[in-house]
């Protein structure tokens, strides 16, 4: 992968995104145009109903996809993204993964799996990136 200074690096570029760092998102690993990063869910991640809310692992699977695509050069944004939530975690840790598909002149395509640490599936994603620079 990278270097634990260049790891620091990034993990200190992207507390700037707050939203997700707030959250709880950390980032675990990161290479060529891939990165894996972590969330322990708390009960500030429930709905209403007891469940962990969507949008937490929609979060944290847009916080993966962003360092993949911007660790390396930033200019890239979400354009497009589909969700299937598929399970729930097992775990109070989870995961989310980026595998890229495609990168492109001027879009990137990237999946992103969220898992717990028993690798039980929890969401899948597919996002369409526009690279503005």
């Amino acid at each position: 992968m990278v270097s634990p200074e260049e790891l620091e690096r990034v993990r200190e570029f992207f507390k700037g995104d707050r939203f997700a760092t707030e959250a709880g998102a950390f980032i675990e690993e990161i290479g060529d145009h891939y990165a894996k990063v972590s969330l322990t869910l708390n009960e500030h991640h429930k709905n209403a109903a007891g469940g962990i809310m969507g949008g937490v692992y929609f979060t944290l699977a847009d916080f993966a996809f962003a360092v993949a695509a911007n660790w390396q050069r930033v200019g890239t944004v979400s354009i497009n993204t589909d969700i299937s939530f598929i399970g729930v975690p097992k775990t109070e840790k989870i995961f989310a993964e980026t595998e890229l598909l495609k990168n492109g002149r001027s879009t990137c395509c990237y999946n992103v799996s969220v898992y717990d640490e028993d690798k039980n599936p929890i969401a899948a994603l597919k996002f369409l990136g526009f690279n503005k620079v």
